[in-house]
């Protein structure tokens, strides 16, 4: 949405600067250097699954702590047969992948100034309802762990033990 809003701006600020009488003097294709970083940061956004270390165990730090500080203790209730959770859920890259859009998305609706005021009502609807769904379902990704024993033969890849060490 930010992007769009930049770039309406952008033609706006074209149109209105080819209309005056100094239109060749004022008008510039290249971007300032804050507009240019602007636009990489929403082009690409920095998806867990496509970076490299060091820039995923960052990531992955963070992800850490929005799932465990936020989501963990005020959404997700005693797992059950029905509703599944893993607490050691970043074994599970699905998992890591689905609660990463999900922040992602948690970032951008909870800030009424890039989305007004309900961006919590869309976030819930939209995005958090969705992905718990798929993530806690009985076929989902935690589908072999229950809370006294896991199916699922828990491996903690290379990268997550430095996302728990704090430098």
């Amino acid at each position: 949405m930010k992007a769009q809003v930049r770039a309406l701006t952008a033609q706006v600020k074209t149109l209105t600067q080819s209309a005056g009488p100094h239109a060749e003097e004022t008008a510039s294709d290249d971007p300032g250097p804050d507009e240019a970083d602007d636009e990489e940061h929403w082009r690409f956004p920095p998806f867990i699954l496509l970076l490299d270390s060091p820039d995923y165990e960052g990531e992955l730090r963070a992800l850490v702590e929005w799932v465990e500080g936020v989501l963990v203790p005020g959404y997700l209730a005693e797992a059950s047969a029905d509703a599944r959770w893993c607490h050691q859920w970043t074994d599970h890259p699905i998992a890591i992948a689905r609660l990463h859009a999900l922040w992602l998305s948690w970032q951008e609706l909870t800030d009424p100034a890039t989305c007004g005021y309900t961006g919590p009502s869309v976030w819930h609807r939209d995005h958090y309802d969705p992905c718990i769904r798929e993530l806690r379902a009985s076929s989902g990704p935690f589908q072999g762990c229950t809370k006294g024993e896991h199916q699922v033969a828990h491996r903690l890849p290379s990268l997550v033990p430095s996302a728990w060490t704090r430098g």
